[in-house]
């Protein structure tokens, strides 16, 4: 793995070195855009439209849009003036329980390992975090952006998360016609609940694939390989409009399912899935 970054997680007096690494990868396939005619790959150019010509990098400033059509102009030593203190630190502010902090908040992923001497100090801290159920709430600054950031423990790993701060998670409160209190049908809340337990499993990743990504590369390798490239047939779908019958065509395709999940894989739901 590539180092990113380095520095140290500092708790109390306490510092760390650690070096951190990208825990995720983007495994999205990505195509160029060609000219149809003669499958030349297409360039794009920074042009000014008043001008009516290609603009170089060191003719580039910025500015902020604060109306359509009106800026105002930031200059590079303007940005350098407020820019966060590059602290080569992970500084931890609180300690708290992970349910605390919902999912929403999460953005990016990172792996830290101790650097140089920092085996021991390392071990304390993530036997300390897994002793107390603790994770750490702290700050960092990765490429002048200073970000908020928690610290937990993975297998035998120290990994750091940053996350959003609040005003960067938009308010439920904007969303329309969110029902309030719905006056529900006793046996439709029942079936749905048995419908969650039926499908309800032990979460392992391995079981999920992208589908579309492995079918574009299949398709891609056989393009490569001169094969002709046929289509599959859709499978039908039936749609079931009534609630109640929805449910109960849910159920019965998930019951072979509950059945299975002590012994080995889990079966398929059926083909002919109900939807509303």
């Amino acid at each position: 793995m590539h180092t990113m970054w380095k520095g140290s997680i500092s708790f109390g007096l306490v510092n760390i070195p650690v070096k951190m690494f990208a825990a995720t990868e983007d495994k999205d396939i990505k195509f160029r855009y060609l000219h149809k005619k003669c499958k030349t790959p297409i360039k794009y150019v920074r042009t000014c439209s008043t001008c009516d010509r290609e603009v170089g990098w060191d003719e580039i400033i910025k500015g902020y849009e604060y109306e359509p059509g009106r800026f105002i102009i930031i200059e590079e030593e303007e940005l350098e003036a407020i820019a966060p203190e590059t602290k080569r630190t992970v500084e931890i502010l609180d300690f708290v329980n992970l349910e605390e902090i919902d999912p929403i908040y999460f953005d990016k992923s990172y792996y830290l390992s101790p650097n140089e001497t920092g085996d021991k100090a390392y071990a304390l801290l993530r036997k300390a975090m897994n002793e107390t159920g603790k994770i750490g709430v702290a700050k960092i600054t990765i490429r002048n952006r200073e970000s908020l950031a928690v610290i937990r423990t993975l297998e035998n790993c120290i990994v750091l998360e940053t996350i959003y701060y609040p005003d960067e998670v938009r308010g439920i409160a904007q969303l329309p016609a969110l029902p309030d209190e719905t006056k529900l049908n006793e046996n439709e809340l029942k079936m749905a609940i048995q419908l969650i337990e039926n499908l309800a499993a032990p979460f392992d990743p391995t079981r999920y694939k992208d589908k579309y990504r492995e079918s574009l590369q299949e398709l891609i390798q056989k393009k490569m390989e001169g094969e002709e490239i046929v289509a599959a047939p859709v499978a039908p779908r039936r749609n079931v409009i009534d609630l109640m019958d929805a449910l109960q065509a849910s159920l019965e395709a998930t019951k072979p399912a509950k059945k299975k999940k002590a012994g080995g894989p889990r079966r398929k739901a059926a083909k002919e899935k109900a939807t509303i």
